[in-house]
């Protein structure tokens, strides 16, 4: 997908704060997953196409069928995702890491120069861009039945308690903590420990993904 015109004006269409704060929420899960997948495959790295279809299967399954030849579909997947990929970029600048961003390669590298924090010393446009989430700008009726169409596991309605106290027990907590903070903090720890590299598998992770989709679901 082509960058978008970053010079534009921005639009009238505001987003919801319902909806915003679930966007923020599942932002959150699809950082740990696409960090997660562009580690597993280290330097050869991934395009958007492919980290879409990895993203779209188990144990993830954070993206539901998308039709690539629909731009009004396809856009606002793109953009959180590129959402996602700027935020995980300036989270690995301080540890000398770097994230190559091209629809066309997507990898993890270390940097070549660090210079104060790691992180550009000009204004970069496209960041500032997919970092404002009011970017995504769809009318809010548009956005629930994009919501319903493409996310998997976005059930509106909170879980009951009993599950909400599992999947808490599952990311270690003995108590559910008071705000959902230090479940996302929690979750990408286990998630990069649950690494098959690390002496994990893939049922962990899918373990730990379903505990994550309860909670969210709770807190939003």
């Amino acid at each position: 997908m082509t960058s978008p015109d970053v010079t534009a004006n921005k639009p009238d269409t505001t987003i919801a704060s319902s909806e915003l704060q679930w966007l923020e929420q599942h932002t959150e899960h699809l950082l740990v997953a696409v960090e997660h997948e562009l580690r597993q495959v280290g330097a050869t790295g991934l395009s958007e196409l492919e980290l879409f279809k990895a993203l779209q299967a188990e144990p993830w399954t954070l993206i539901g069928r998308v039709n690539f030849h629909e731009p009004d579909q396809l856009y606002p997947v793109h953009f959180l995702l590129f959402h996602v990929l700027y935020r995980l970029r300036d989270q690995l600048a301080p540890a000398g890491e770097s994230l190559l961003i091209s629809p066309l390669r997507l990898t993890i590298t270390k940097q070549q120069t660090v210079a104060g924090d790691g992180l550009p010393g000009e204004e970069d446009k496209l960041r500032a861009f997919y970092l404002d989430l009011s970017q995504y700008h769809m009318p809010e009726a548009t956005i629930h039945q994009m919501m319903d169409d493409f996310w998997r596991g976005q059930c509106r309605t909170r879980p009951n308690l009993p599950a909400v106290s599992e999947a808490a027990g599952t990311l270690g907590f003995t108590e559910l903590p008071e705000h959902f903070s230090p479940i996302k903090q929690r979750f990408r720890k286990l998630v990069m420990q649950a690494h098959p590299d690390r002496g994990g598998n893939t049922e962990a992770v899918q373990k730990l993904n379903e505990a994550f989709s309860v909670l969210k679901a709770h807190y939003a």
